[in-house]
C-alpha cells in the first residue's frame, strides 16, 4: 500500500467516524433536551449532521474524495474515479470508522459500547425511501461535482438535511452508517434484522442515480470519448 493509499484510508477512517459520532451523538443529546418532543429531537439531530457534512466534506475532500460511505465509492469506481484495486480498504476503513464514531458517541454519553438497536425501521415504504434517498444523493454528488465542483460540500450537507425530512426512514442512504447504526439502542438506531433491506435499497439507489447521470452529464473522459466516436 502506498503512502497516498495510506492517507486517503486513513481521511476515509476519520472522517467516517466524527460522521458517526454526529448522526448518534446528536441524536442522543437531542433526545435527552427535546422532553419527549421528537420533532424537535429530530430536527436537531439533522442539523447536526448536515452541519457536520459540510465540515468534513471541506475537511477531507482534499485528500480522499470523503466518501465516508461504500455506495459513493463504489459509484465512484463504476466511473473510474477510484481503482477498483482500492474500494475494499476505502469501504473496510469507512465501516471500521462507523463503528468506531458510534462508540466514540457511547463513550461520550456515558452509554455502552455497543447495544442492539430495538428501533424499527422496516416495510417496503422506508426501504423505498432508502432507495429514493440514495438515489438523490448520488444525483447531487455527479451533479454538482461535474458542473460546480466547489458547491459538492455544502450541496450534500443540504441534500441531508432535508432528506431527513422528506423520507419516512430519515434518509441513512450509507450502508456504514446503516450497519453502525444497528448496534446502536438509541434515538438514530435501526434493528439489525431491518439493516439488510436498506443497505441492498441503497446501493439500487446509488448505481441507478449513477447509470443516469452517465448518460446526462457525461464525465469528461466519457464526454471525450463520446466525441471522438462521433
Amino acid at each position: 500500500m502506498t503512502f497516498r493509499l495510506q492517507a486517503r484510508i486513513i481521511a476515509e477512517f476519520v472522517g467516517t467516524a466524527f460522521l458517526l459520532a454526529a448522526v448518534i451523538g446528536s441524536g442522543i443529546m437531542a433526545e435527552r433536551l427535546s422532553s419527549g418532543n421528537m420533532a424537535i429531537a429530530l430536527l436537531a439531530n439533522t442539523i447536526a449532521t448536515g452541519a457536520a457534512l459540510v465540515a468534513l466534506i471541506l475537511t477531507f475532500g482534499g485528500v480522499s474524495g470523503a466518501h465516508f460511505n461504500p455506495a459513493v465509492t463504489i459509484a465512484d469506481a463504476m466511473e473510474r474515479g477510484r481503482p477498483w484495486s482500492e474500494v475494499p480498504a476505502y469501504v473496510a476503513a469507512q465501516c471500521a470508522g462507523a463503528f468506531a464514531g458510534a462508540t466514540g458517541a457511547h463513550i461520550m454519553f456515558g452509554l455502552p459500547f455497543f447495544s442492539l438497536s430495538r428501533h424499527q425501521r422496516s416495510g417496503a415504504p422506508q426501504v423505498f425511501s432508502e432507495f429514493v434517498a440514495t438515489f438523490g444523493l448520488l444525483a447531487v454528488i455527479w451533479g454538482c461535482s461535474r458542473l460546480r465542483a466547489s458547491s459538492v460540500p455544502f450541496a450534500v450537507g443540504a441534500y441531508i438535511t432535508a432528506a431527513y425530512w422528506f423520507t419516512s426512514s430519515t434518509s441513512f442512504a450509507n450502508p456504514a452508517v446503516t450497519l453502525a447504526r444497528s448496534l446502536s439502542d438509541t434515538f438514530a438506531g435501526i434493528r439489525p434484522i431491518d439493516a439488510p433491506p436498506f443497505i441492498a435499497a441503497q446501493m439500487g439507489g446509488a448505481i441507478a442515480a449513477t447509470l443516469l447521470f452517465r448518460w446526462l452529464v457525461p464525465s469528461p473522459r466519457e464526454a471525450a470519448k463520446a466525441g471522438s466516436l462521433s
